[in-house]
């Protein structure tokens, strides 16, 4: 009869013919002591050789185990197994269970679950820590295609989550890359050829990108640059293009964001620049950009040569379009921004679309383009920042990204031109402002209420106004500047410098008697005031006295609108990123 046989004549738990050795740590089979239980008749030689001795009555009896004086069980040479339990009361010499009785199954259930944990923690721990290697090494990969330049504390020295971000996007006509020497100019050092400031809301509900012409006669300020340990300043140059405010006497492009900031008034967070390979293989990587054509165009200059219709782009193809200007529009710079931002416009829809997002593969080569492609500020210059930033520009729907340019005229030497004073300074202060040029309906809806109450009725004329100039802002000579502006550019002539307030304010204030109304909503339209900026008075003016005007923190510059108009003015060119246009 085999183990599991005599086990069960016995009832004992066929489980428990397996026990645990303490000298060598592994369960083994034992059979020896089953001797010890009432064998049946017949039984085979072999039970009876197991036996120890016999009394007269030819009943079993067992060979005592020695114990110590405490009645502790001592180990006796050669090995020493644990007695075998029996499933009823009394084990096989007639005494009470012992403590553990009855547990043992339980153990074991006990140690194969835990076994199972540990299994199943270990395949678990593995995946994890494979899959932290995999990113680890993704991330290498892409940091190490990344290009940075320290730009020397000329952006904001970050983005942050809770706030607007500016992002300047700058395509160099540097010619590096194969095959683009073709395109003239070889050892160019590049210029600030395509220029984007990139606008994101607070909210994260609607962007704006505003495009710089390159031929724009302004002023490039003074420049900190740095090579590796050593720093110099460039010396800034009044009244030039541009485009000259990147590589022309070592410029980086650190010197083109504080050029943006020295032009519209507004902060740039970080920059990404560009070159020409960029377009060829970005777009390639998304499997090309769809475009539109009013009329054929075949451009000797930028190699282009389609006919009208729709056409989906990649490669030299996309690039020819977007530097195409000679056969577009009037032929000029202004012509070229409107087909990139039509360009841009589709690239970013093919970017975001399910084609792009749902392929592994397109995202991968996606990736690899623009990292290898772009320059970047050390600010952003790891993968896992740029992630960062990725993830708060993806919130922006594509029908709520208004691109603009900066309102020009032309220049007497019709070469360049020179910024609409009138047009421009209104559409920076939406940007300082984050008012959105998007018909985003609860952005207008806000932009309506302010407007409403306070600010609806007759306006008086500018030489009618009387105000009295406060500085209640951190800007020295803030009053000074204020007044000079008033009377010299708006025909405010009634007006006077008082310095400096009693207390410093965070918003500028406007207050005025009820019979001066129509005075103070000719001055809120003159300076950008809110209506929140209002405070009416209860009793009438007399005679020549005048309303109070304090300057909070909030005062940007003179003439500088202390809040956005609701709409852009009329005239700023406008491209919506969500519809596309045939370039004419």
């Amino acid at each position: 009869m085999d183990a599991q046989s005599r086990g069960r004549a016995d009832e004992i738990d066929p489980a428990d013919q397996w026990v645990l050795n303490p000298q060598t740590g592994n369960y083994e089979l034992r059979l020896g002591q089953s001797a010890a239980q009432s064998a049946p008749s017949g039984g085979s030689s072999s039970r009876s050789a197991a036996r120890k001795a016999t009394d007269g009555s030819g009943s079993a009896q067992r060979t005592p185990s020695p114990r110590s004086a405490q009645g502790r069980r001592t180990q006796t040479p050669g090995r020493e197994v644990p007695p075998q339990r029996s499933r009823r009361a009394g084990d096989a010499s007639g005494g009470q269970n012992p403590p553990h009785a009855g547990r043992r199954k339980r153990k074991q259930a006990n140690s194969r679950k835990k076994k199972a944990m540990m299994w199943t923690g270990g395949v678990v721990a593995f995946l994890v820590v494979a899959t932290s290697v995999a990113g680890y090494l993704v991330y290498r990969h892409f940091d190490g295609n990344l290009n940075t330049v320290d730009v020397a504390g000329a952006g904001s020295g970050g983005f942050k989550k809770d706030q607007a971000v500016n992002i300047l996007v700058i395509g160099t006509d540097k010619r590096s890359g194969a095959g683009n020497e073709s395109y003239g100019d070889k050892d160019s050092v590049g210029h600030a050829d395509t220029t984007i400031l990139f606008h994101v809301s607070k909210d994260r509900t609607n962007a704006t990108a505003v495009s710089i012409p390159r031929d724009l006669i302004t002023d490039i300020p003074d420049c900190e640059t740095k090579t590796g340990d050593s720093t110099k300043i460039i010396p800034g140059t009044q009244k030039t293009r541009f485009n000259e405010s990147l590589g022309q006497s070592g410029r980086d492009p650190g010197c083109t964001m504080r050029t943006v900031k020295e032009l519209t008034g507004v902060t740039v967070d970080h920059f990404m620049m560009a070159d020409f390979n960029a377009v060829k293989t970005m777009t390639t990587a998304v499997g090309g950009v769809e475009v539109c054509l009013a009329k054929d165009i075949n451009d000797k200059d930028s190699k282009l040569n389609l006919p009208a219709g729709k056409h989906v782009l990649a490669g030299e193809d996309a690039l020819a379009f977007v530097r195409t200007r000679h056969s577009v529009g009037f032929g000029g710079d202004l012509s070229r921004i409107e087909i990139q931002q039509q360009f841009l416009s589709s690239l970013i829809r093919k970017m975001k679309s399910s084609d792009t997002l749902s392929s592994p593969s397109k995202m991968w080569d996606l990736a690899e383009a623009a990292t290898k492609a772009l320059t970047v500020d050390t600010g952003i210059g790891k993968i896992s920042r740029l992630r960062d930033l990725g993830m708060e520009l993806s919130k922006v729907d594509p029908k709520n990204i208004t691109f603009a340019t900066v309102p020009v005229v032309d220049n007497t030497d019709g070469a360049t031109v020179l910024l609409s004073e009138e047009k421009a300074k209104p559409l920076f202060s939406m940007i300082q402002n984050d008012t959105s040029l998007t018909e985003v309906k609860q952005k207008e809806q806000d932009a309506k209420n302010k407007q409403k109450g306070l600010l609806t009725g007759p306006r008086a004329a500018a030489a009618d106004v009387r105000v009295a100039v406060y500085n209640g802002s951190n800007t020295q000579g803030a009053a000074l500047a204020t007044l000079t502006w008033l009377q010299n550019e708006e025909g405010v002539l009634k007006s006077s410098n008082e310095g400096n307030a009693p207390e410093k304010l965070t918003k500028t204030t406007l207050t005025y008697a009820p019979n001066q109304a129509d005075q103070a909503r000719k001055l809120a339209d003159l300076m950008g005031l809110p209506a929140t900026a209002l405070k009416p008075g209860t009793a009438n003016a007399e005679g020549l006295e005048a309303m109070t005007l304090t300057l909070g923190a909030d005062y940007k510059g003179a003439g500088v609108p202390i809040t956005g108009p609701a709409k852009a003015p009329e005239g700023v060119q406008k491209v919506e990123a969500d519809k596309q246009v045939c370039a004419k």
